[in-house]
């Protein structure tokens, strides 16, 4: 117990991973529930932040408020977001031929990235559940030709509820293989989505000590 209450009190923040550590499938894994309810209890704050690109956070809000669980907007951010952030920063001018599904595609739409089907300036991967062979080749193609390679997230395996399942960083290397070219992975857990945390509006910047989501087995049934 001392344990607990000596995290609660010197974490401000609290960033939550969420396929296979906060749920699985559509189950709020043991002692999750419990660690939220002490962190709101202690008026601390926390975020969740997941490198599944395949759904949109309206999709995550959606379902965590279905597991009793509801967030706002700002209390999630996912591989997409960062990926999102990265292209705005560092090539705001640039075209972008995107591997990933119909979500994350809106998701970059609704944020004003230029999405093409041919010659491309870069070439972004991401979790996509949708993918075909056409899109493979087509990506193969275009980094052959000159596209910056870039991955929303660099995970191998998906956990599921009957198993793992073949992810981002999967995809990314049947790529390099056939181009010889190895991709730039913008998402944890490479620094870069740590520091993006303190730029929402709900966490004003701080230096804010943040905590790895293994914490949550401490609340765990003994």
């Amino acid at each position: 117990m001392t344990d607990k209450m000596e995290l609660l009190k010197r974490t401000k923040l609290f960033v939550l991973d969420m396929d296979g550590t906060f749920y699985l499938g559509n189950q709020i894994l043991p002692g999750a529930a419990d660690f939220l309810k002490a962190v709101e209890k202690a008026g601390k704050q926390y975020l969740f932040f997941t490198n599944n690109s395949s759904r949109s956070p309206r999709d995550y809000m959606a379902k965590l408020e279905k597991m009793g669980c509801p967030i706002t907007r700002d209390q999630i951010m996912t591989s997409g977001d960062v990926t999102i952030r990265y292209l705005q920063t560092h090539y705001p001018e640039k075209t972008v031929y995107l591997v990933g599904t119909p979500p994350l595609v809106e998701s970059f739409q609704e944020a004003g990235i230029h999405l093409v089907n041919e010659k491309p300036d870069i070439v972004v991967i991401g979790f996509d559940t949708t993918l075909t062979y056409e899109k493979l080749s087509n990506a193969c193609t275009f980094i052959r030709e000159g596209a910056l390679f870039l991955a929303t997230h660099l995970d191998i395996n998906c956990p599921t509820e009957t198993g793992f399942i073949p992810d981002c960083g999967s995809f990314c290397a049947a790529i390099s293989l056939s181009t010889g070219k190895q991709p730039k992975y913008l998402a944890s857990p490479l620094p870069k989505p740590w520091r993006w945390c303190w730029t929402r509006p709900a966490f004003p910047p701080r230096k804010w000590p943040l905590w790895a989501t293994a914490c949550i087995q401490m609340w765990l049934p003994a």
